[in-house]
């Protein structure tokens, strides 16, 4: 099955915010999403069943690529501060 990859407004503000390493290291992930998106790690949401995290390194702080499986589309929801422990997830998930 092919999937339509799109991204959440939050998400295009982030990336906006980045140097060109990390778009383009965040870029990839994301081509790796689109060829099998349950390859990566499910984590647990209140709004979606189909929620799953890409572990990162971005300016040296471990951030976590969060995105949403919604057949047929990935909604790409946002990068999360590791540190900040998902505090953060449901009100971007709020968003999409």
């Amino acid at each position: 099955m092919t999937f339509a990859v799109k991204l959440s407004p939050v998400m295009v503000e982030q990336l906006n915010e980045l140097d060109e390493k990390s778009k383009k290291l965040v870029f990839e992930k994301i081509k790796l999403i689109e060829e099998n998106p349950f390859h990566f790690k499910k984590i647990h949401s209140l709004r979606f069943k189909k929620v799953f995290r890409v572990r990162l390194n971005l300016q040296g702080k471990e951030t976590r690529l969060i995105y949403v499986v919604l057949e047929p589309n990935i909604i790409i929801a946002c990068l999360l501060e590791r540190k900040r422990d998902y505090k953060d997830l449901e009100k971007y998930l709020k968003k999409i």
